[in-house]
């Protein structure tokens, strides 16, 4: 059996990436979206396991200890995140591929662990566009999306460092994409 491919989608916040997860992780059986792990409160849209695997601090720095995260980054307001390791190793294994959505710091964190890691950057059209789907999201404040737009100028110059880069104009041409991507690299 052909080990399945290890995938990690990144962008910044409100480029559609967990729409676009989502739809690959429906429309396809050979994918499984690992869940991360992250110590910050809930939000009330969100569910435990499904969203995240929302832990105590002492829970996640006794996962860092026992060394059962592919990775992890403590980010600006202290909270962690990481990306449990055992299920994506099992997966990949029994030749599903695991699809991470994790931030630019921590892709390039497993890139360097996992060199056979794809990496695939998500992007907006335009950065005009951007700012208009973090305001039509109606999640954040003004303050927090210009926030979130001074990081996204900072994420998009990794981009390079990515095997490939995808605009998202479409979800469904983005998810078609992506998918491709992932059908040729498995004939590699």
């Amino acid at each position: 059996m052909k080990k399945g491919k290890l995938i990690i989608i990144s962008g910044p916040s409100g480029v559609g990436k967990s729409t676009i997860r989502e739809k690959i992780i429906n429309n396809n059986k050979n994918f499984w979206y690992s869940v991360s792990m992250t110590t910050r409160k809930p939000r009330t849209t969100e569910n435990h396991g499904i969203d995240y695997f929302f832990v105590s601090k002492k829970e996640f720095l006794k996962n860092i200890e026992s060394n059962n995260l592919i990775e992890y980054a403590q980010v600006y307001n202290g909270d962690f995140y990481g990306t449990p390791k055992d299920e994506v190793f099992k997966k990949l294994e029994n030749g599903i591929h695991v699809l991470l959505e994790i931030d630019v710091e921590g892709a390039l964190i497993v890139k360097e662990k996992f060199p056979e890691v794809v990496l695939i950057f998500i992007m907006a059209p335009s950065m005009e566009e951007l700012e208009k789907r973090l305001t039509n999201r109606y999640t954040d404040t003004k303050e927090k999306i210009i926030e979130r737009l001074e990081k996204a100028k900072i994420e998009v110059t990794f981009k390079e460092k990515y095997d490939y880069i995808v605009i998202n104009n479409s979800v469904d041409e983005t998810v078609l994409d992506i998918t491709n991507i992932i059908e040729s690299e498995m004939k590699k």
